[in-house]
C-alpha cells in the first residue's frame, strides 16, 4: 500500500469505517517469490463472512478525460504485470483465498448517485464507488488494451456483468472458511500470521521499487 496515493488512503478508511481486519502490504520495496520479482498486492483482507481477500486496488475517476471532454467509462484496464503478480500470491496464500481485483472510483462532482447505492462514501470531501472483480473471471474475460503498454481491460458489458460491490465479498459472499475461525483472538492471531507471511515473501536485500502503485 501506498498512503501517498489518494486512492488506497481511501481504501484503507474504508476498511477501518466497516471495522475490517487488514494487513497493508509495504509497496517500498519489491516482493521476491524465490528468486522472482513480483508486484505487490495492496491488502490482505479478512471479512466478517469468513472471507480471506488478496486485494490489488486500482483507482480511477468517473467520469475519466479532461473536463472539457469527459468520458462516462467505467474504466476496468490494469496491465498483465498486475494479473501476473496477483496470480503469484495466490498461488503462494493457496486456495483459501480470494485475488480480488478493486477499482475504487473518485466520482467527479458532475455526477449524482443514488446515495443507497452499496459502497459509496466519502473520504477528505470526495466521494467514492467500489466495485470487485475475482482475479479468475477478470482473465476468462481480459481482452487486450495496449500491446505497447501491457495494459488489458474488460468491455463494458461484461465489467458491468462481472463487478460486483466490494462488501459482497466482506459480508455477503458464502466463504470456504468457517466463520468461527475467525472469533475474537484467533481472527487476530491469523491476521498475524498472514502479515507474517507477506513480510517474509519479501526479499531481504531488494532495493525500494520506483514502480511500486498502479
Amino acid at each position: 500500500m501506498d498512503r501517498s496515493n489518494p486512492y488506497e488512503a481511501a481504501f484503507e478508511a474504508y476498511l477501518k469505517a466497516n471495522g475490517l481486519c487488514y494487513v497493508a502490504v509495504d509497496e517500498t520495496r519489491r516482493a521476491c517469490l524465490g528468486d522472482t520479482p513480483v508486484k505487490n498486492l495492496d491488502f490482505i483482507v479478512l471479512g466478517v463472512n469468513g472471507a480471506r481477500l488478496l486485494v490489488d486496488v486500482k483507482g480511477r475517476q468517473f467520469p475519466g478525460g479532461p473536463p472539457e471532454k469527459p468520458r462516462y467509462t467505467w474504466e476496468s484496464w490494469s496491465t498483465q504485470e498486475d494479473i501476473d503478480g496477483l496470480g503469484s500470491w495466490v498461488r503462494l496464500f493457496g486456495p483459501d483465498y480470494l485475488a480480488l481485483f478493486v477499482f475504487i472510483y473518485r466520482i467527479q462532482p458532475t455526477i449524482t448517485l443514488d446515495g443507497d447505492s452499496a459502497d459509496l462514501f466519502e473520504f477528505r470531501g470526495d466521494k467514492y464507488l467500489l466495485r470487485a472483480v475475482t482475479l479468475d473471471e477478470y482473465i476468462q474475460h481480459v481482452r487486450v488494451r495496449s500491446p505497447k503498454w501491457g495494459t488489458v481491460w474488460l468491455p463494458g458489458e461484461k465489467f458491468r456483468n462481472l463487478a460486483r460491490p466490494f462488501r459482497y465479498y466482506t459480508h455477503e459472499a458464502p466463504s470456504s472458511v468457517a466463520e468461527d475461525a475467525f472469533d475474537g483472538p484467533d481472527q487476530a492471531r491469523h491476521l498475524a500470521e498472514v502479515a507474517a507471511l507477506a513480510l517474509a515473501s519479501l526479499h531481504a536485500g531488494s532495493a525500494p521499487d520506483p514502480g511500486a502503485g498502479n
